[in-house]
């Protein structure tokens, strides 16, 4: 493997003391090749939702299996799937299915595009909307005319939106947002009402799609889109992540206004009609559906966000815990009140070694097999690393 472990995954982007190679995975803990045990607050980064190894899931991912995966053709399973996810989620006309993040926010940049035959999208700057060509933060192997057609806005700044609408002009194909702001290593922002508003009426005014890339938050937010709370519906969102908890599943879901747009192109994968992950994606749905997760998520994470800034105000540190609160982000901060990486690196290694798998620069996950004992287990830690970093 070239550089080794590549990608989110890489040592590069991780602390001293990240585990690279995970063996065993049960709950809420992971465990690493050398036998280390961890509280897993990444998640799988996003992918697990309710806890590895969910009886009920992995039961219908293995029923499943036993019969048929990927076939010659589609199971009955992907119209059942598309049927409840067009019941859940308030402004689905209808559903289509692939693999990850990616392939969902390029299908639904291919069908901004072909809604009006338009070139112009609107992005915000700092942005992650998956590793294409046309949206990776890496440029390496990219040509500048793939991003030659997208144009930047401030998150949350509904004049900068305005402005680059503008700018785009009878071009206008689609604006994409994020249902936050989690660009890397920065504070996180909830949306701002007014922003949230001012892209949907732009859309309307141009008679382009907004596009809600709900790949990492989806269904941890709400069992909604993560928009609904705020009465602005996308016309298309992406879906990934924790759709299958763990089983390798994404999706795309529109309303009426983009379904021609969306049958108009051409996209596929060898894969995208696998059974077993959509058998897994049902149950996960029905979990959804009948359970509390999404409270039991709040809750502790509320008791963590309280828990840390306890412990680090025992030790004089500033802390900045920005997100949702089942998606945090926690970095220490220097003297200038900016995010220290490098003070937050030790705090997030000497948590490691405590048996605590953190990150320090991309928002976290909690998953609704976590315990208030998992959470608490986690402060003491924390605490016991706080302390280190204070004394240098």
């Amino acid at each position: 493997m070239p550089a080794g472990v590549y990608g989110h995954l890489s040592t590069a982007r991780s602390p001293e003391g990240t585990p690279q190679f995970i063996v065993e995975a049960d709950g809420a803990h992971i465990v690493d090749v050398d036998g280390n045990r961890y509280l897993d607050v990444m998640c799988g980064f996003g992918t697990n939702l309710l806890g590895y190894r969910h009886p009920d899931i992995d039961r219908a991912f293995t029923t499943q299996l036993g019969a048929a995966d990927a076939m010659t053709g589609a199971s009955p399973l992907s119209v059942e799937l598309a049927e409840g996810y067009c019941t859940q989620v308030a402004h689905a006309d209808w559903a289509l299915f692939c693999k990850n993040g990616g392939d969902a926010t390029s299908i639904a940049l291919l069908t901004a595009r072909a809604h009006r035959n338009r070139t112009k999208v609107l992005v915000a700057a700092g942005s992650y909307h998956g590793a294409s060509t046309w949206s990776t933060p890496v440029p390496a192997g990219t040509l500048p005319v793939e991003r030659g057609h997208f144009l930047p806005f401030a998150y949350n700044d509904p004049d900068s939106l305005r402005a680059a609408a503008a700018e785009a002009g009878d071009e206008l194909a689609g604006i994409f947002v994020t249902p936050f702001r989690h660009d890397l290593g920065v504070p996180q922002e909830l949306p701002d009402p007014d922003f949230a508003r001012t892209a949907r009426e732009l859309c309307d005014e141009h008679d382009a799609l907004l596009v809600l890339d709900d790949v990492r938050a989806g269904f941890r937010l709400a069992r909604e889109s993560s928009w609904h709370h705020l009465g602005v519906e996308p016309d298309v969102s992406c879906w990934g992540k924790s759709l299958a908890n763990g089983h390798g599943l994404s999706a795309v879901m529109g309303n009426d206004r983009a379904r021609a747009a969306a049958a108009s192109i051409f996209v596929t994968g060898s894969f995208w009609h696998a059974a077993a992950p959509m058998a897994a994606a049902l149950a996960t749905l029905e979990v959804l559906r009948t359970t509390d997760y999404l409270e039991h998520l709040e809750r502790l994470g509320d008791r963590l966000r309280t828990g840390l800034a306890a412990a680090a105000g025992r030790h004089g540190l500033a802390l900045s815990q920005t997100g949702p609160v089942q998606m945090p982000l926690v970095m220490l901060l220097g003297d200038d009140g900016a995010p220290d990486q490098p003070r937050t690196r030790r705090f997030v290694s000497a948590l490691m070694d405590r048996g605590v798998y953190f990150h320090p620069s991309h928002n976290m996950f909690l998953n609704a097999a976590m315990t208030e004992a998992d959470i608490d287990g986690a402060v003491t830690a924390a605490d016991e690393a706080f302390a280190l970093v204070a004394a240098g």
